[in-house]
């Protein structure tokens, strides 16, 4: 028997030692052909700024071509499973922001693949947050005075979002649980039509991300009245955040981020998020999106990981307790 086991030890050795070896070999050679970075979203918007930010100078520094695939449909999940089933060899990439946290909750069983399972966290690559917005007759001009008003008229008042489970309606469904509020939802397609919405007096209240509302905001066509961060919005250094208008521990953190598919070589993760980060940390980058109100962040693999291992369960709770289902 001992003989047996020493010759088998013998002859996995090599091959251990060949896959040791190979790790770092294959990240070497990483990318020998075409990479895709796919957006669940249409063209437009910060998730394909990113992708295409992110893919441009990938392209330059790997001297690969680095293409940008926009894939909408099915609330992302179409854009997410198609990552999901795609080979793990880190050719494939994708675009993840915060509405993915809260897609496992929506969908259940449906959903065609497991968000904590099937994807290999790549890098947390910026945030942003949310601003509270409210039209400019309705007689509101802080927190406190909308959460009066919406408990003194419960189900009255409308807010807009850009559909179930985006970050939006997520920030609203947490303000109502933790005002003890109720307002209306009313989503759109997109967040142009909802402020649109909102100048025309079909809705009373909005959530947005913050450079989606700034020129309305700068044009005092809208009011903001909180920003949904631990601290105030580079943008508007003037509006207070939600928790320290009147609902303490309040947080909503838009963040965006990149995986690949679940088994991707640590090798190959580890090249891509490197060089990632090296781009995210370029000044010119660092630059344009601050002007977006987005903040780089260029996380390691591991802290993205352990940002979805918290957001996936809060939403999750947020979204069963609210008893939110998809429009």
């Amino acid at each position: 028997m001992d003989l047996k086991i020493s010759r088998f030890a013998r002859l996995l050795a090599p091959l251990l030692v060949g896959l040791c070896l190979g790790a770092p070999a294959l990240a070497d050679d990483y990318p020998s052909k075409p990479v895709r970075i796919v957006v669940p979203y249409t063209p437009g918007g910060f998730n394909d700024t990113l992708a295409r930010t992110v893919g441009e100078r990938l392209g330059r520094s790997w001297k690969q071509s680095v293409v940008v695939d926009n894939r909408p449909g099915g609330n992302t999940v179409l854009g997410n499973n198609l990552v999901a089933k795609a080979p793990a060899d880190g050719y494939t990439m994708l675009i993840t922001p915060l509405p993915f946290s809260a897609l496992p909750a929506l969908y259940g069983n449906k959903l065609p693949y497991h968000a904590l399972k099937d994807f290999t966290p790549l890098i947390w690559a910026a945030s942003t947050q949310n601003v509270l917005v409210v039209r400019n007759d309705l007689g509101v001009s802080s927190v406190a005075e909308l959460i009066a008003m919406a408990k003194a008229r419960p189900g009255k008042l409308n807010y807009g979002s850009t559909g179930s489970g985006s970050s939006n309606h997520l920030s609203m469904e947490l303000f109502e649980a933790m005002t003890q509020s109720r307002m209306t939802h009313v989503p759109y397609k997109g967040s142009a039509p909802a402020v649109m919405a909102m100048l025309g007096g079909e809705i009373d209240v909005l959530f947005d991300n913050v450079p989606n509302v700034m020129q309305q905001i700068k044009a005092g066509k809208i009011k903001p009245i909180g920003v949904t961060g631990t601290s105030r919005a580079v943008l508007l250094p003037e509006v207070p955040t939600v928790a320290e208008s009147g609902v303490p521990g309040y947080e909503v953190n838009v963040w965006f981020g990149m995986q690949m598919p679940a088994g991707t070589p640590k090798a190959i993760v580890d090249k891509a998020n490197q060089d990632i980060v090296a781009i995210l940390k370029e000044p010119e980058v660092i630059r344009q999106f601050r002007e977006q109100g987005v903040e780089v962040v260029g996380s390691t693999p591991e802290a993205f990981g352990q940002l979805l291992q918290k957001e996936v369960p809060k939403w999750t709770k947020v979204i069963e307790d609210a008893g939110v289902k998809l429009e």
